[in-house]
């Protein structure tokens, strides 16, 4: 497991701050994560992955470990029996999130306006059996 940002990201391939910032929260999950941290609050582990159904416990873990590295995730132990660990988002966690909720509405927009447009060849969603 990597220590540090630097050890996971060549810099040497990242050619502009663009480059950087999707090096660091790219992915399927860590958005996913980001979000549900940063508008419902500090959360345990098995309260994200009951938010985020489809993700695998090694996958969540993972993420949260890279997060946690980034400087976006805080990774609270309480030395408690059982141990009890939170996770919350830090500044620079909680200054994405103006960003997540661009993106957000841009995709919400987006699906309305064209994934979802009803006509008579598209359909939002299957109907029920």
């Amino acid at each position: 497991m990597a220590t540090d940002i630097r050890d996971r990201i060549n810099l040497r391939e990242i050619n502009c701050e663009k480059e950087l910032t999707l090096a660091v929260i790219g992915g399927k999950w860590k958005l996913i994560i980001l979000w549900h941290l940063g508008l419902e609050g500090t959360k345990r582990f098995s309260e994200l992955k009951k938010l985020i159904p489809h993700i695998t416990q090694k996958m969540l873990t993972n993420q949260l470990r890279e997060l946690e590295e980034d400087q976006l995730v805080l990774r609270q132990v309480y030395a408690e029996v059982p141990p009890r660990v939170e996770y919350s988002l830090t500044e620079y966690g909680q200054s994405l999130l103006p960003v997540l909720r661009m993106m957000y509405d841009w995709g919400k927009n987006y699906g309305e306006k064209v994934i979802w447009k009803t006509d008579d060849t598209s359909v939002r969603c299957r109907p029920s059996n």
